[in-house]
């Protein structure tokens, strides 16, 4: 059984930044990949950033491209979000979820429906 507890959120001001870690605990990290997703109110959760479970690759949604960096450290079993340049449309619940399957094994997918584990998320607000 996986676990995965967010941290990081909070309130920050349009433009500016904030850092997202996912720490997981009760499996090989290292063997699946990893995805941080969010919600915002009354919208469907969807995918943001996902990276493998070598840290060699990774996938953004194309609104977060240039500004969120997704990166892990399977010694600390840490994924994390660095999210700059931030802008009120990134305010939403941030959850982060891992990928066990095969498919996890060998790459990423941006389908929700194809993770595991979630973790229960962590809110970021960008005030105007």
């Amino acid at each position: 059984q996986v676990q995965l507890v967010e941290s990081g959120g909070g309130l920050v001001q349009a433009g500016g930044s904030r850092r997202l870690s996912c720490a997981a605990s009760g499996r090989a990290f290292s063997t699946y990949a990893m995805g941080w997703f969010r919600q915002a109110a009354g919208k469907e959760r969807v995918f943001v950033a996902g990276i493998s479970r070598t840290g060699d690759s990774t996938r953004y949604e194309d609104d977060v491209k240039g500004r969120f960096t997704i990166s892990r450290d399977n010694v600390k079993n840490t994924v994390d979000l660095q999210m700059n340049s931030l802008e009120p449309e990134d305010t939403a619940i941030y959850y982060c979820a891992a990928d066990f399957s095969p498919r996890g094994f060998l790459g990423i997918t941006v389908r929700q429906v194809e993770y595991d584990a979630w973790g229960q998320g962590t809110q970021v607000t960008v005030s105007s």
